[in-house]
């Protein structure tokens, strides 16, 4: 397939890359830097603004599948307000582009238990809760598009550096548990996960998420 991968140069958007390119697909890699990837005849680097929905529009027709692993990086100090400037213009752009969109979000949404999400527990780590708080409120207006085929992808509540190792489960919109603890996962399966609804879509209009 032809896919565009908005952020395919960040933590995620790099294993969703190697992945997509190992399972034989032609990707539009949508980067802010394109001296930041490395050169591949599968890849067509493009540096296109995100939150820009005009411009990203018209780099989006034509593709089979959209990913957004945008994030405007955990240390931005306004991290809350770009997160979102970047998820409505790249909803929009979508949009405009008729296009199929799966969009990686964080695990601060999903339920500890029934009710309460992870983002309004007192632990909750203060450094990245402005971005959680961005990612849900994004999934909150992403699920107002009705109209759009998409689907929203959240970790687990550990997400590791390393290669696939598979034996992992899928779920929804509570957090998964390992025993007693939050589940993990590497990010290398988080990425098999994501071209595995790619491929053979089964979460229209909804959140899943996945974890060993």
């Amino acid at each position: 397939m032809k896919i565009a991968l908005i952020g395919a140069s960040g933590f995620v958007g790099s294993a969703i890359l190697s992945e997509a390119i190992g399972r034989g697909h032609h990707v539009t890699a949508i980067v802010r830097d394109v001296s930041k990837l490395a050169p591949h005849p599968q890849v067509t680097a493009v540096a296109v603004d995100a939150q820009d929905p005009q411009a990203l529009a018209a780099v989006l027709k034509g593709h089979d599948r959209v990913i957004s692993a945008y994030n405007p990086g955990w240390s931005a100090p306004d991290i809350y307000d770009q997160y979102l400037k970047g998820a409505k213009a790249i909803v929009a752009a979508a949009v405009t582009a008729h296009s199929w969109l799966l969009v990686v979000g964080g695990a601060g949404s999903l339920e500890i238990t029934p009710g309460v999400q992870l983002v309004d527990t007192p632990d909750f780590p203060a450094e990245w809760k402005q971005g959680a708080l961005a990612a849900r409120d994004g999934l909150t207006a992403l699920r107002r598009e009705t109209g759009l085929d998409w689907r929203f992808v959240s970790p687990p509540v550990f997400l590791e550096p390393g290669e696939k190792r598979g034996g992992y489960r899928l779920g929804g919109d509570q957090v998964l548990f390992h025993g007693d603890k939050p589940a993990g996962i590497r990010v290398g399966d988080l990425a098999d996960g994501i071209l595995a609804e790619v491929e053979h879509p089964t979460h229209l209009r909804q959140r899943f998420t996945l974890g060993y």
